[in-house]
């Protein structure tokens, strides 16, 4: 199977001009399979591990560095998960997508229930944001439905919603155009006991959408004159 790999803003339509524009933006969606029993680097469904995310966009998955965001790349300041403790557990994997872009939805398919392998019985949620995060992200939260062949979605509050619709510019490439970090973070806790290595598979899917940035312009191609 080939692939084929361009700049966007994509816009759909057979009717470029005149007062019944019927242009649309397409759905992009980037996903990640993680297995938190797996934590060998360089595999399918790698997980991670205690103060280390993944990088769900290469294949196999590898090891990312989550960047402050706002930093540049020629000098970057990285930022370490909390190292595994006692009763919290943090594993997840970072997106990369254009800056500004509307977060649509994001869904999180449990494969195989979460657990971990003894100890305390841990609590499960999800947090989407431009870094890590061990409560409500930047962007939206999930409460996990623990049970095998499940879907549940991301909920946005109030002050998540708006940073949805245009998400920030965290990533700067030299040479480049700046991109958003998307960091998604488990947390595995426990209010008491012991915590054990996490075991569970995690399907994980972000949907969002390229925003043109000249929408709305009544003189700027290809919403109006060249």
């Amino acid at each position: 199977m080939g692939r084929s790999t361009f700049d966007g803003p994509i816009l759909v339509g057979d009717n470029r001009y005149g007062p019944q524009r019927n242009l649309g933006s397409v759905y992009l969606n980037q996903f990640a399979s993680l297995n938190f029993a797996n934590s060998v680097a360089g595999t399918a469904q790698y997980s991670g591990g205690s103060g280390q995310f993944v990088d769900a966009n290469t294949l196999p998955n590898t090891n990312a560095s989550i960047i402050t965001p706002g930093g540049n790349t020629a000098s970057p300041v990285f930022v370490t998960p909390t190292a595994d403790a006692a009763t919290a557990m943090y594993r997840g994997c970072v997106f990369y997508i254009p800056k500004g872009s509307i977060i649509d939805r994001m869904d999180f398919d449990v494969t195989t229930v979460l657990g971990s392998t003894g100890g305390a019985t841990p609590a499960y949620a999800a947090y989407i944001s431009n870094t890590f995060a061990t409560s409500a992200g930047v962007y939206a939260s999930v409460s996990l439905t623990n049970t095998a062949g499940t879907r549940t979605g991301a909920t946005f509050t109030a002050a998540q919603y708006p940073a949805a619709q245009s998400t920030l510019a965290d990533v700067n490439v030299n040479g480049q155009l700046p991109l958003s970090q998307i960091v998604v973070t488990f947390a595995f806790t426990a209010a008491s006991g012991t915590l054990s290595a996490p075991t569970g598979i995690v399907g994980v899917s972000l949907k969002y959408t390229l925003q043109d940035q000249n929408l709305w312009s009544l003189t700027t191609y290809p919403y109006g004159a060249l």
